[in-house]
Parts: C-alpha cells; sequence; structure tokens
C-alpha cells in the first residue's frame, strides 16, 4: 500500500535536497535546482524583484516525490503570457489582482513539466494542492506557464482553464548537413536564406561554437556586454545579472552552447543558448556592431546547424516571432492553465479563453498553410 504524501511549502531551495529535486528535474535545464538557485541567489528572480518563492513540494516518507517552481508575484513581468488586461479589470472593479501565485521559470518561454513528479497521480495531488493553497493565501489566482502535456491532464482534471499560445520550433527531419535542411525549403526562402548569409560571408564575419569548459571567462564576458547592450537599445535594464551566468557557467557547464560571432579576429556578436536532452534552447543574443543578417544568422541559422552536426532533435527559438518561419521554424502550440478565485471573473475570463483559442487555431491554420518547406505531391 502506498504511503500517505504530505503536501508542504519551501520559501528558499536551501530547503530542497539538490539531487532529490533534479531527479524531478530529469533532462529540463530550466528547472534544475541549479538553474533556479542562480536566479534566486543571485538576486534576479527574488522578493525584492517580485518574485518572492513559495514552492510547494510533495513529500512520503520523507522521500521528495513531487515539486512545484512557485512564486508569489507583485507584478506580470518576465511571464511572456500576458494577463495585464486581466490585472486591468481586477482593479477598475476595486479588487486586488496582486499578489498572485505563479508556477513558471522566471525570464523563460520554455516549454517543460512544472509538476514535477513521477506518476499522474502525484501531478494531480500537486494541481490541486496549488488551488488549496491559493485559496489558503486568499491571492486573486493562479498561474501556471509553459506545462507540458502530463501537466495538461492533471491541471485540466484539477479544473484549471487552459489557454493556447504558439511559439515556433525546428525539427530535425534526420539531416545529415545543413545543406540538406536548406534543400528542404521552398525555393524562395531557401534563397533568401542563401542571399543573407552571403552577406554575412561577404562581410568577413566567422563563427565559433564554444560548449561547456570550452566557454572560457573572456568568452562569457563578451556575451554578457552583448546581451547587456541589446537590452539597453531598448531603453531597459537586464533582467538577469553577469554574475547569474558566471554561476550557470560553474555549476551546469554542459547545459551552456555559446555561439560567437568574430570579425578580423575580434568578437562581434554572440547567442547564448542552453541545451538539454535532445533539444537546444536559444535563449539570449547580442551584438555590439551592425551587420545585414548578423541576428538570423547567428540566432537560427547556426543553432540549425549545430543541432544537425550534434544529432538533436529539436531547436526551440523563443518566445512570439512569425519572422521564424522563414528560418524554417514552424509554429507549435503551448500552453498555460489558470485558476482565477473569483467566480465572477472566472466565468468571464472563461468566455473570453474560449475565443481566444478559436482565434489562435484559426492563426496557427493560416501559418501551417505558408509552410517555409517544399509541398511534395
Amino acid at each position: 500500500m502506498t504511503s500517505p504524501a504530505r503536501l508542504g511549502i519551501a520559501t528558499s531551495l536551501s530547503q530542497i535536497d539538490p539531487s532529490e529535486w533534479n531527479a524531478l528535474a530529469g533532462n529540463q535545464p530550466f528547472v534544475r535546482h541549479e538553474f533556479l538557485s542562480a536566479l534566486h541567489e543571485t538576486g534576479c528572480a527574488c522578493p525584492d524583484t517580485g518574485w518572492a518563492p513559495y514552492y510547494l513540494v510533495l513529500r512520503r516518507d520523507e522521500r521528495l516525490v513531487g515539486g512545484v517552481p512557485l512564486y508569489l508575484k507583485s507584478h506580470s513581468r518576465g511571464e511572456y503570457v500576458f494577463d495585464y488586461a486581466w490585472a486591468d479589470a481586477f482593479e477598475r472593479h476595486g479588487l486586488r489582482y496582486y499578489p498572485k501565485l505563479l508556477s513558471s521559470i522566471p525570464f523563460t518561454p520554455v516549454g517543460g513539466s512544472r509538476l514535477l513528479a513521477g506518476t499522474q497521480e502525484d501531478r494531480l495531488t500537486l494541481a490541486q494542492g496549488l488551488i488549496e493553497l491559493a485559496q489558503g493565501l486568499k491571492v486573486s489566482s493562479l498561474h501556471m506557464l509553459f506545462p507540458d502535456e502530463d501537466d495538461l491532464l492533471a491541471l485540466r482534471e484539477a479544473g484549471y482553464m487552459v489557454r493556447e499560445g504558439v511559439q515556433f520550433h525546428w525539427r530535425n527531419a534526420g539531416y545529415a548537413h545543413l545543406d540538406d535542411f536548406l534543400a528542404a525549403l521552398n525555393h524562395d526562402k531557401r534563397k533568401k536564406i542563401r542571399q543573407d548569409r552571403k552577406k554575412v560571408l561577404e562581410a568577413g564575419v566567422e563563427y565559433r561554437w564554444l560548449h561547456g569548459t570550452q566557454i572560457d571567462a573572456q568568452s562569457l564576458d563578451f556575451f554578457y556586454r552583448c546581451y547587456e547592450q541589446t537590452y539597453f537599445a531598448h531603453g531597459n535594464a537586464p533582467y538577469l545579472s553577469a554574475e547569474f551566468f558566471e554561476r550557470l557557467h560553474r555549476e551546469i557547464p554542459d547545459t551552456l552552447v555559446l555561439i560567437v560571432a568574430v570579425r578580423d579576429g575580434q568578437p562581434i556578436a554572440a547567442a547564448l543558448n542552453m541545451r538539454g536532452g535532445d533539444t537546444l534552447y536559444g535563449r539570449y543574443w547580442g551584438s555590439l556592431e551592425f551587420v545585414s543578417g548578423l541576428h538570423f544568422e547567428t540566432c537560427y541559422l547556426q543553432s540549425i546547424d549545430y543541432c544537425i552536426q550534434h544529432g538533436l532533435a529539436s531547436f526551440e527559438g523563443g518566445a512570439q516571432g512569425e519572422h521564424k518561419m522563414a528560418r524554417g521554424l514552424l509554429p507549435t502550440p503551448t500552453w498555460s492553465a489558470h485558476w482565477i478565485a473569483d467566480a465572477r471573473f472566472a466565468a468571464a475570463i472563461e468566455d473570453f479563453l474560449e475565443r481566444e483559442t478559436q482565434a489562435v487555431d484559426g492563426y496557427l491554420g493560416e501559418l501551417e498553410a505558408h509552410t517555409p518547406f517544399r509541398r511534395v505531391p
């Protein structure tokens, strides 16, 4: 007979054994103990920045069998699933929307398990426990961003409302070389990519791929200059600190893949990707000067080439951006799940989500009709 499980709260990852947590995280780099601890302990995602850790944990016989990365949020920044209109509606009716409970990886729009558990029964226990926690804290709402399919089954069974979104991902169809992938594209897309690549080549740009311990301190410092410059160019301070990336490089170097663009022996741009299982995740980018075609080449074509040469199954190019289809990334549904405490607002939001889902499905259909790949009779 299975021993009863007990739910609890951890307001710091230091209260959770790293090996037990990582056993649940599997090959997801963004939910590893090291990644999340680096976010918290470097001050990137902490109470002072509006991300107060409030992890739900499930123990059986004192052994960790389930966990949920969870935060009390005092705003909606850094989430990539937008609920500003919901917050505005609450405030216009004299109700408090913040703080809310959020299960998410801070600043990271990447799909994966959020109900970390080995069985569907335990995932359902976690999903129900989250609602009980939200009720006990008397928060306005509870949100889970980018859960996987197993999570969605448990979330739907527990009564959450589900919201659909779209990202653009590349899939490896068994290509032996980058030219094989380009040959699979239709004539116009293939021609445009080759024209753009030619501009980068004629500008004298070459590339270095650095993985794990191949990334030295100088290369990491250069990347951060690029990353920081991208934010400043848009009038914002970066979410993540140099100390955060240094800690990732020190503690989980094998998850990092740095692509550096070099001209005349000097680096001019960089993209830092993360690798987990058979997937490469496009995450952070920046450049110190403009070269036509540099962004797409550095962030997408070089990453796709890396995947092909290293036998990876997919490349996820981050949030939004139908322009990515021109580089062979295809529309892929993403999901979020929501529980609203106030029944009146829950009904209104559920109606909105039904209509939004129809629009998103229609949008997906339109995108799929414009595939960048050759149509085979």
